[in-house]
């Protein structure tokens, strides 16, 4: 899936998940869906490597489940980014929950697009 594909998956999950949970998410406009969907497409390229690495032995002792928290965390750096007025979350607990939704709806658009060229 590329990076503009992922964007769009983003925006639509934040929308939608928006709607469904809303004392968990808060978004303010589909616009504010875009731009953080963008902001986040940048700290995953940029903070979210360095992280994977310096929590690498906590990931291994987790059986990887360590990866939810660092998803978590760069949902809540982006909250962060954007200001709570615009893009929020109700506590940490609720963008663990998040991502572990976001996660899951990247996954199955990925491996839709995967089976596409089997």
């Amino acid at each position: 899936m590329s990076g503009f594909q992922r964007i769009i998956v983003n925006t639509l999950a934040f929308v939608s998940l928006s709607v469904m949970f809303p004392s968990k998410i808060y978004v303010g406009s589909f616009l504010i869906a875009v731009i953080a969907s963008l902001v986040l497409a940048v700290l995953n390229f940029t903070i979210k490597p360095l992280l994977h690495i310096l929590s690498l032995p906590l990931t291994i002792i987790t059986f990887g489940l360590f990866s939810f928290v660092i998803n978590a965390a760069m949902l809540m750096m982006t909250s962060a980014i954007m200001g709570e007025y615009y893009f929020a979350f109700s506590s940490f607990g609720s963008a663990l929950f998040i991502s572990l939704i976001l996660s899951v709806i990247n996954s199955i658009v990925a491996n839709h697009n995967a089976s596409k060229y089997i």
